[in-house]
Order: C-alpha cells, then structure tokens, then sequence
C-alpha cells in the first residue's frame, strides 16, 4: 500500500490537507479516484497549478479531471534523477549546470541555460539529457506565477517534509495495522505537523492568480480589473 497526499493553498495563503488516501503503486486510476474525490467534496474550480514528482499515475489522471490546471515538475526530484546518470565526479558540477537553470531570472535566460546543458552533455550523457528533455513542457512553468511563490512551486518540499515523518512511522508500523487504521494514524500526523505549517510568501498574490492576473517571469502585467485590483490592495 501506498499513501497518496495532496495539499492545497486556499486564497490567503495557508496551506491545507485536501486529500489522503491509499493506493496501488501510484497508478492512473487510484489518482483518477482521488481527483475525482475532490470534485465531489466542492472542488468545482480547477486548481491554477499541480506540482508533482514524476509519478506518472498522477499526471496521466490530472487532464482528465482538470484540464484547465497547469503542471510544474518537482526540480528537486528531477535532479536527483539527471544526477543519477552522472559519476560522482561530476555531480557537483551538474548540479551547477542545473541550478543555472531553474534559478535564472527569466524564462529566455533558464531555456538558454537549457539549450547549454543539452549542448554540453548530449554526446557523453544522453541518458541524463533525455531524463530532462522529456518534461521540457513542464518543469518551467512556474515563470508564469508570481516571484514570491517560485521557492514553493519549483519542488514538492512543502509536502515532503511533512511527510517524511508520516513515511517513516508508518514503514515501522507496516503489518501491525489495518488499511482503515494505517490512513488514520498518517491522518493524525499529518494533522499535527499541519500546525507548523506557515503561510506561502507572497501569500498576497494568491488571490491574484485565482482571479486571473497573469504573470510574466514571476511580474504582473497588463492592466488589473477593479476586482484584481482590490485585491492586490
């Protein structure tokens, strides 16, 4: 069994539990359930963005329940992986090649820093160059979001931490405990670290994004609605 979690940031920034629940091996149709769950409870209006490691059940099941929501891969977890393929030699200096891009001020500057990485380690490594090429559509997108929030939206840390803990409890608890008890126990740990969990900086700038403020390299632009405007007052 494995425990699938999703959390949620509401208009004003706080952080909440949405979903929890069990599955098999993370596939397509237990996170369908879940979505779908969501739905079903009054989440009528897609949420702006999903971020995700590379569980492929849960990206396969997303367009189907929410196709207007966009996707941002996990960076950490992506460059865990790329890393992988490297000798430990090398690592430090990919993971320099990789900060260059995700930690470039515009988006023209981290494809830029892409375009390098692919040029620099296609021939020797094309193993490492493929494992980042084949989310290209997806591990960019929070350029689309306000600044304040990239630090929280490039990686899935705001859950992991959390659920680290409720991962190792729960390995040692494995066999002692029903189904039904084990989602219990994760619940009322999760429910207890909830506690620590801080507003998302920036937290202003939520509402903004709900109400259709568009984003360019982390800036607002256009001209704001009355309603947009209110807000960001």
């Amino acid at each position: 069994m494995c425990l699938l979690v999703i959390m949620g940031l509401n208009d004003t920034g706080k952080k909440e539990l949405i979903a929890l629940d069990d599955g098999y091996r993370e596939s397509a149709d237990t996170w369908l359930s879940v979505l779908r769950s969501l739905k079903d409870r009054g989440l009528v209006i897609a949420p702006k963005l999903a971020i995700g490691d590379g569980s492929l059940g849960f990206w396969k099941a997303l367009p189907q329940v929410f196709p207007e929501t966009k996707s941002q891969r996990c960076w950490q977890h992506k460059t865990l992986n790329i890393l992988n393929n490297f000798p430990a030699a090398l690592r430090g200096k990919v993971l320099n090649s990789l900060h260059q891009i995700w930690m470039a001020e515009t988006k023209v500057q981290a494809q830029k820093a892409w375009d390098i990485f692919v040029r620099d380690y296609k021939d020797k490594y094309p193993n490492a160059v493929e494992c980042l090429n084949k989310d290209s559509g997806t591990l960019l997108t929070f350029y689309d979001f306000p600044a304040e929030h990239w630090k929280s939206i490039r990686t899935t840390n705001p859950i992991e931490s959390t659920f680290a803990t409720v991962r190792h409890r729960a390995k040692n608890a494995k066999g002692c405990v029903s189904r039904a008890s084990m989602l219990a126990f994760a619940f009322k740990l999760i429910q207890t670290a909830s506690k620590r969990w801080k507003r998302v900086a920036g937290f202003e700038r939520v509402a903004q994004v709900i109400t259709g403020v568009k984003f360019v390299d982390g800036i607002a632009t256009g001209k704001l609605t009355v309603q947009q405007q209110d807000i960001a007052a």
